[in-house]
């Protein structure tokens, strides 16, 4: 580490934790936080790094466009768990290097997905619109207990949402292009192909990166071999889930309800899909919670200092 470096931290969140901005001026002497709360993007996100040594970044788009305009930056360490949002491939190409430490916000996405499944089969959402609108019914909702999950991307998120409901007694299927043989033999998890997964379960909730191979992986003909009485959560990233399908799909009532905390676009702008009664958006939060924010932040900055050419 040379505390001479200049360091560039783009993400909002980071730049207004107390903690993580002494903790970075403890180890740099010259940072440049987003104090002002800007949504840095190309040209806009260029001219804020241009000039420093290693930045932090969240989901700003780090592509082939942005690093070829930045000789001078050497080192990203990445904020959050996601790689969607960095060329990988352009990074390799400039010679920049990546710190990066995966699943470091799994418990809040977890216990965010498991929140999003319990709302929803208790109706939570229709029925807090219902009583702002001054009408007072009770819906007739489900337990989370016992009914089955399924878990498409089993990976650091995945396991750990496995472990919360093992004391709801919830049958569990998963699905992902890894074998987690021994994984699922302890917490007595059902290893099924994709479609198997969409048909059985009662609640289904996304938990993969978006690339090539998943973008676009739930599209209408997929959505349609879930139950009607089914519940879709998507807590990973937007892309993953054909939205104007899944709109369609609720509308018409051919799936009971859904819960999504990203979108294709962000913010989304469908606002038809946004104001129906079965379905619960929330902004992205995922991550943020407060232990989460320190725990992604502290390995951003460690990221700054152990990286590696990707």
């Amino acid at each position: 580490m040379n505390r001479t470096d200049r360091v560039a931290v783009c993400s909002r969140s980071f730049s207004r934790n107390p903690a993580l901005r002494a903790e970075l001026l403890s180890r740099y002497e010259c940072v440049t936080f987003n104090d002002a709360g800007r949504q840095l993007d190309g040209d806009s996100l260029i001219d804020f790094l241009r000039g420093h040594d290693k930045a932090i970044t969240a989901l700003e788009r780090i592509d082939d466009y942005v690093l070829s305009r930045l000789p001078e930056l050497k080192a990203i360490g990445k904020y959050g768990v996601g790689l969607d949002m960095v060329d990988v491939k352009a990074m390799r190409r400039h010679g920049k290097r990546l710190g990066w430490i995966s699943g470091v916000n799994r418990r809040s996405v977890a216990e965010l997905t498991l929140a999003f499944a319990i709302v929803m089969l208790r109706h939570v959402p229709a029925s807090s619109q219902e009583v702002r609108a001054g009408t007072w019914r009770q819906h007739e909702g489900g337990l989370l207990s016992g009914r089955t999950i399924g878990i498409i991307g089993c990976g650091h998120i995945g396991k750990d949402l496995v472990r919360l409901l093992q004391p709801l007694g919830c049958p569990v299927l998963a699905n992902d292009i890894c074998n987690y043989r021994d994984f699922y033999a302890e917490f007595g998890v059902e290893s099924v192909s994709l479609d198997v997964l969409l048909a059985r379960a009662d609640v289904v909730t996304l938990h993969v990166p978006l690339d090539d191979s998943t973008r676009g992986l739930l599209n209408a003909q997929r959505l349609a071999l879930l139950k009607r009485s089914a519940v879709l959560i998507n807590a990973a990233r937007g892309g993953l889930v054909d939205e104007q399908a899944l709109k369609l799909a609720l509308l018409e009532k051919r799936l009971a309800g859904a819960a999504f905390d990203v979108f294709a676009e962000e913010p989304p702008s469908d606002m038809e899909l946004l104001s129906l009664p079965n379905f619960l958006a929330t902004p992205h939060i995922g991550g943020s919670a407060a232990e989460a924010i320190l725990a992604m932040g502290k390995a951003a900055i460690q990221g700054l200092d152990e990286n590696e050419i990707p």
